[in-house]
């Protein structure tokens, strides 16, 4: 998952982002300063720096419009979300080697700047909506409350469960599936975010899966 950006740095990633589809280039440094009355492009300079470091762009500092963004594809106002076959939690998730690819989402349906997408194995949830093979969209920065469909970690592996807070040592997940079923994991699981919204595509999943880990 990507580092949460500022509300400077989220105007600016926009921007880029905007600007990309509207003029098929990225704008220059001082065209970025203009449009948010920065006067300094040492400010502007950082800004970019921070992105990327963050892991939302890739700059030739060397270049005026030498900046690219990660994942981009799609029309203005979308944004990218990294994809993950799977999620170990913590730092590690964050690295570009876990990253299958990127899928572009409208804002508006975008809940945060650390949101991820990961994928739907099996029918356990099938009573609340979410099937094999969907593609969630998890933020690891809501917090989860009972009820809420999260995605949780156990090892090196990740499944989406119901969540049910029983105290502040332990909690209850439940499969949907199998009513008054649940298991009991005392510090054994990571919640890595909760589930914000379910992608369905309604033609060949493979293929689709394959268009966005290439």
């Amino acid at each position: 998952m990507a580092e949460p950006l500022t509300p400077i740095e989220r105007k600016v990633y926009h921007f880029l982002l905007d600007f990309l589809a509207e003029n098929t280039y990225q704008p220059s440094i001082r065209e970025i300063g203009k449009k948010f009355r920065i006067k300094s492009t040492k400010t502007v300079s950082d800004l970019l720096q921070s992105l990327s470091a963050k892991g939302y762009i890739e700059r030739d500092p060397s270049r005026s419009r030498g900046v690219r963004i990660v994942g981009y594809s799609g029309p203005t106002r979308v944004q990218p979300l990294p994809y993950y076959e799977r999620v170990a939690g913590g730092e590690a998730s964050a690295r570009p080697e876990d990253r299958a690819g990127h899928i572009s989402f409208d804002r508006r349906f975008v809940p945060g700047d650390d949101a991820f997408v990961i994928r739907m194995k099996g029918d356990s949830l099938k009573s609340r909506g979410v099937l094999d093979g969907d593609y969630v969209v998890v933020s690891p920065s809501a917090p989860p409350r009972a009820g809420d469909i999260v995605a949780v970690r156990f090892g090196d592996e990740t499944t989406i469960q119901t969540y049910g807070a029983v105290d502040a040592a332990s909690a209850v997940l439940n499969a949907a599936q199998s009513a008054g079923a649940t298991e009991t994991l005392d510090g054994a699981f990571a919640v890595v975010g909760v589930v914000c919204g379910v992608f369905r595509p309604f033609f060949d999943r493979e293929a689709f899966d394959s268009a966005i880990t290439t």
